[in-house]
C-alpha cells in the first residue's frame, strides 16, 4: 500500500488513503487520487503451505475539475503504476489495470466535479 502511494505522489498526484487527501494538500489544479484497498490475502506457494503469495486489490479514483484534467491524471496513474513496485522484502509484478466504469460527473458539490474509477490487482512474492 505504501508502494502505491508512494508511486503516485512521485508523479505528482495529491494522495488520500480512503478519500480525499487533506485540502491542505489538493493543488491548486483541484486533481488528485483518492486510494482504496481490500485486505489483501496471502496465498500458499505450494502443498506446504507457506504462505508467501500475497494478492492485493485496489482501487485509484482521480477527481478532477473537468474530464480532461481526470482523463489527465488517470494516464498518470497508468504511468507511475506501470514498473513493478519497490516493496522491501518482497517481489512484486506489475500492477495488473482491471478496468473501471467510464468517467461520472458529481453534481452533489459545487462546483462539480468528475471522477473515473480505475481498479487494479497488485501480486508479490517473498
Amino acid at each position: 500500500m505504501d508502494a502505491v502511494t508512494a508511486a503516485l505522489v512521485a508523479a505528482g498526484l495529491a494522495v488520500g488513503d480512503g478519500g480525499a487527501p487533506p485540502a491542505a494538500s489538493i493543488p491548486p489544479t483541484g486533481i488528485y487520487a483518492a486510494l482504496y484497498f481490500d485486505p489483501g490475502q496471502s496465498l500458499s506457494e505450494s502443498l506446504a503451505d507457506q504462505r508467501t503469495d500475497f494478492v492485493l486489490s485496489f482501487q485509484v479514483t482521480v477527481v478532477g475539475p473537468t474530464a480532461e484534467k481526470v482523463r489527465w491524471a488517470a494516464q498518470r496513474t497508468r504511468a507511475a503504476l506501470h514498473a513493478p513496485l519497490t516493496v522491501a522484502g518482497c517481489t512484486a509484478w506489475r500492477p495488473e489495470e482491471l478496468g473501471g466504469p467510464p468517467i461520472q460527473r458529481d453534481d452533489d458539490v459545487s462546483p462539480p466535479l468528475f471522477y473515473l474509477p480505475v481498479q487494479y490487482r497488485l501480486q508479490s512474492t517473498s
